[in-house]
C-alpha cells in the first residue's frame, strides 16, 4: 500500500486507509469494534398515512433491508437480545453495541413515546447509544431537546434520509419535503452537538452523471458527521419498479466498473472530515429486479474501490475545495 497521504494524516484517519471509514471512526471514539443492532419500533412514515402522501418513497420497501428479527410486535428489549445474539456469532470481536432505529421515520410520534422507546433500548446490558433514521420534516425542538439529554450520557446520532440535494428528484421519488428543510434539519441538530448522519442515493430518474457528482460540493458543505451512499437499487413490487419497466432511459444504470470509477471521482471532491460509512447498499437478492452486480456484498464492492484509488493515487479530499453553498 502507498504512503498514506498527508491529508489523511492531517484529519487523523487512523489506519492508513483513503478514506474516512466508519469502522475506523468507532475505534478512534471507544478503542474497540461497535456494532449497530437494527430494530423496529412500529413507526410509519408522514408519506405513508395520508399526512403528506401515501405509498411511501417511491424506491422503498422496507422488508428488503430489515433484519429478520426486527418485527414490531417484539419488543424493543427482545429485538436488541436476538440482535446481540446474532452478532455475537458474525463479529465475535464486537462487545459494545448501538441501538439503530432504523425501520420508517424514528421521530415520528409524541415525545413521551420516543423517551420510552429510546430509554428502554439505552437500559440494554452493552448499548453504549442510539442511532435515530428520521426524515428532515420529522424533527422539531421538543425532539431535539430530547436527543441532546440523552447525548450527554450517551452517543447519539441522527440519520436524515435525504437521497437527493435535487428538489425536482425529491419530488419525483415521493419525498414530500424539499432540500432546503433537510439543510434546516441538519443545522438545528448540529447546533445542539448531536452528531448528524445522511444517506444518499445515486441513479436516481431524470439525474445525470454530472448532476450527481456535482453533489459532492454540496454534502461537503453540510454540518454532517457521517454519510452512506449507494447505488439505486430497483426492489420488487416497487413504484420505481413501474417506472423503470416504464421508461428504461431515465436512469442512468451504472455498471460494476461504472460506479467505482463514479465513487472514487466523488470520493476524491467529498470533505475529509465527512466518515463515509458505506459507498453501495446491499439487499437480499430475493428483493433484486434488477442490475446483477448489485447481488454483490458490499464488502467485495468495498475491496474494488479501494483497490481503485490506490491505481488512481486518489483520496478522500484530494479534490475538494472548502466553499461555503448556499442551498
Amino acid at each position: 500500500m502507498k504512503k498514506l497521504p498527508e491529508i489523511g494524516r492531517q484529519y487523523n484517519w487512523g489506519t492508513g486507509r483513503r478514506f474516512n471509514s466508519y469502522a475506523d471512526h468507532f475505534r478512534r471514539l471507544f478503542g474497540t469494534r461497535v456494532q449497530k443492532l437494527s430494530v423496529d419500533a412500529g413507526f410509519t412514515c408522514p408519506n405513508r398515512d395520508g399526512s403528506k402522501g401515501t405509498g411511501g418513497c417511491t424506491y422503498c420497501l422496507n422488508k428488503a433491508f430489515n433484519p429478520s428479527y426486527c418485527l414490531p410486535s417484539k419488543s424493543i428489549t427482545e429485538q436488541i437480545a436476538e440482535g446481540i445474539e446474532f452478532h455475537k456469532k458474525r463479529y465475535r470481536r464486537a462487545d459494545s453495541y448501538l441501538a439503530y432505529f432504523q425501520a420508517y421515520t424514528n421521530t415520528y410520534a409524541a415525545v413521551p413515546k420516543l423517551e420510552a422507546l429510546y430509554a428502554e433500548a439505552l437500559e440494554n446490558e452493552g448499548i453504549i447509544g442510539i442511532i435515530v433514521g428520521t426524515r428532515p420534516d420529522c424533527i422539531d425542538d421538543r425532539i431535539l431537546d430530547l436527543l441532546s439529554d440523552l447525548s450527554q450520557s450517551h452517543y447519539v446520532s441522527v440519520e436524515y434520509g435525504i437521497e437527493s440535494c435535487y428538489d425536482r428528484t425529491l419530488k419525483r421519488i415521493n419525498r414530500g419535503h424539499d432540500f432546503v428543510t433537510a439543510v434546516r434539519a441538519l443545522e438545528a441538530t448540529s447546533q445542539r452537538g448531536l452528531r448528524t448522519g445522511a444517506h444518499f442515493i445515486f441513479g436516481l430518474p431524470g439525474e445525470t452523471i454530472a448532476e450527481m457528482l456535482s453533489e459532492a460540493d454540496i454534502i461537503s458543505s453540510l454540518p454532517l458527521s457521517s454519510v452512506k451512499f449507494h447505488q439505486l437499487q430497483i426492489i420488487k413490487g416497487t413504484v420505481m419498479e413501474e417506472e423503470f419497466t416504464g421508461d428504461p432511459d431515465e436512469f442512468v444504470r451504472f455498471s460494476l466498473d461504472d460506479y467505482v470509477d463514479f465513487i472514487v471521482r466523488f470520493i476524491e471532491k467529498l470533505n475529509p472530515s465527512i466518515v463515509v460509512e458505506r459507498f453501495a447498499g446491499e439487499v437480499p437478492p430475493k428483493y433484486l429486479s434488477a442490475e446483477p452486480w448489485s447481488r454483490m456484498r458490499t464488502d467485495q464492492i468495498m475491496v474494488r474501490i479501494e483497490k481503485r484509488m490506490e491505481e488512481l493515487d486518489i483520496w478522500q479530499g484530494k479534490g475538494w475545495h472548502n466553499i461555503n453553498i448556499s442551498a
